[in-house]
């Protein structure tokens, strides 16, 4: 589960995050959306623990990413919108000295490189230096370290970028079936349709406020727009937020819907 109890991140006198209420349950594939420089990145990087909230608190299956970070931690798996890799060492190396750092030993370190290389179809290039690696193959590289310890949360950045046709199916199928297993997905990303095809709830941030929370069939009433692709609904909305004054925004809708 994750907790965003009214966060507020400045960088000097620019509020790039403004008072995030947000609660995400175990088993919801959520995703956030937002234009560029809407506060996005920054959310994302306060929930995985790099940078700290001005004000409020984030919680992380109860553990809050400040004051108990490491056990935080424990519990998030991470793909960030850039994969970064030792350029000296093999994929299987690389998710070995991942799973040492997540404090797996030996037999569940192994047990679990051997996982993720099957599911994430690594075996014809793991054996081989990461430098050697096209974009898509780094990305399912990270993808699978950030899933060795088996985390109750995953977070997302921007996942299928890079990825060709198959890779983006493997992707789309593996946040789905981690949903349906009780973990928490955390997704952000551009591409709309994606976010249209596997989110239970959505969220739009703009301006660095939340202005919608909530499922795509909410937000067609909330805009009296049926029928209508979530690109075409995102637009209209951030479109109304730009005649808003930065720092303020429309009303969050908050729906609450959640997953049984």
């Amino acid at each position: 589960m994750i907790e965003f109890d009214h966060v507020t991140r400045k960088f000097g006198r620019k509020v790039a995050v403004s008072g995030l209420d947000l609660k995400i349950p175990s088993g919801e594939l959520f995703a956030f959306l937002g234009p560029n420089g809407a506060g996005k990145t920054t959310s994302i990087r306060m929930l995985v623990g790099l940078l700290r909230p001005t004000e409020g608190a984030i919680r992380v299956c109860g553990h809050d990413t400040v004051a108990d970070s490491r056990a935080a931690a424990h519990v998030l798996g991470y793909v960030p919108d850039e994969a970064f890799l030792y350029d000296k060492l093999s994929g299987r190396e690389f998710l070995q000295f991942v799973a040492e750092m997540r404090g797996l030993d030996d037999k569940q370190s192994a047990a679990a490189v051997d996982r993720q290389i099957d599911n994430f179809g690594l075996a014809a290039f793991v054996d081989e230096l990461c430098e050697t690696y096209s974009h898509g193959m780094s990305q399912r590289l990270v993808f699978a370290s950030a899933l060795l310890h088996d985390p109750a949360v995953l977070v997302v950045d921007e996942p299928m970028v890079g990825l060709d046709p198959r890779s983006v199916r493997m992707a789309k199928d593996l946040l789905r079936e981690r949903a349906s297993t009780g973990t928490t997905v955390f997704m952000s990303t551009h591409t709309l349709s994606v976010a249209e095809e596997i989110a239970d709830r959505i969220g739009i941030i703009d301006r660095g406020r939340l202005i919608f929370l909530g499922t795509q069939d909410q937000l067609q009433k909330e805009l009296a727009l049926q029928n209508t692709s979530l690109e075409q609904l995102f637009l209209q909305l951030t479109a109304e937020g730009d005649e808003t004054p930065r720092g303020s925004g429309p009303p969050v809708a908050n729906h609450g819907v959640t997953r049984s």
